[in-house]
């Protein structure tokens, strides 16, 4: 994996909700703050081309309903520079205060992956180009106060192979609140087993990542309670199953090193 490095996209903006009555939402002095991270993916570099962001008040949201956020620079970005624990800002806003919904995600068609090998091939979007890639969010923008959203797009889950058809770009992307941010790091040796991590709650929810090339972790986006975390190597010779694993609420689990036999 490259050397990973931040690259910025701010917005600061004010603006309103149109086609909203007072009693749907008072204007306020909320803000939103939206950042783009990343589950490691075993590639090279996941290139996506993010033309705008936008966002709902409804579930069941209308086309007029939708509202983009000025200013935005779109950039194509390497989701893989974002991985464990990176993360970039996308948006920060001034917002009314009330419920958001959903936010969406407008992606171009510059959409690229570069393999193991070096070879670069496209990434189709079969309709992330036009009707966008919704994200349910159910955030209440309070007055005086600042949510943070994190937008935890899955580039293992998000790259979909189809063999002679070619690779397609089906996104897959996790809201992380302020309110739900606890998960676990640590370091894998030896880093050259590569493993995949499962992190698995008492109720079977997974969330996955993998350890970087010097064998580093970062996984979060799990709420308070107790897992059990899996790691999984290629070949399944050196396999490892960690019990008991206890996360707190807004507090990240450091497992320190984990040795794989």
């Amino acid at each position: 994996m490259k050397k990973s490095y931040i690259f910025l996209l701010l917005l600061n903006g004010v603006f309103a909700l149109s086609a909203c009555s007072n009693d749907d939402i008072a204007l306020g002095g909320a803000r939103m703050e939206v950042r783009l991270t990343d589950a490691p993916g075993d590639y090279e570099e996941v290139n996506v081309e993010i033309k705008s962001v936008q966002v709902h008040k409804s579930e069941d949201a209308k086309e007029e309903g939708w509202v983009t956020l000025d200013q935005v620079n779109p950039g194509i970005y390497n989701l893989l520079n974002f991985a464990n624990g990176r993360d970039t800002l996308l948006a920060s806003a001034e917002l009314p205060i009330g419920r958001i919904a959903q936010m969406r995600l407008i992606l171009g068609d510059k959409n690229t992956l570069k393999l193991k090998n070096g070879t670069v091939v496209a990434l189709k979007t079969p309709s992330g180009q036009t009707s966008g890639v919704k994200v349910p969010l159910n955030v209440n923008m309070m007055d005086q106060t600042v949510n943070r959203v994190l937008l935890d797009f899955d580039a293992a889950k998000s790259v979909v192979d189809k063999g002679e058809k070619g690779y397609i770009l089906k996104p897959v992307i996790r809201t992380i609140t302020s309110a739900v941010a606890g998960g676990i790091k640590g370091k894998v040796m030896p880093a050259a087993y590569n493993p995949t991590i499962y992190l698995i709650s008492s109720e079977k929810d997974t969330i996955g990542g993998f350890a970087t090339a010097n064998g580093d972790f970062f996984i979060r986006g799990a709420k308070a309670g107790t897992y059990t975390v899996k790691f999984y190597t290629k070949d399944d010779a050196h396999n490892l199953t960690v019990e008991k694993v206890a996360i707190t609420q807004g507090q990240i689990k450091n497992m320190k090193t984990i040795e794989l036999k």
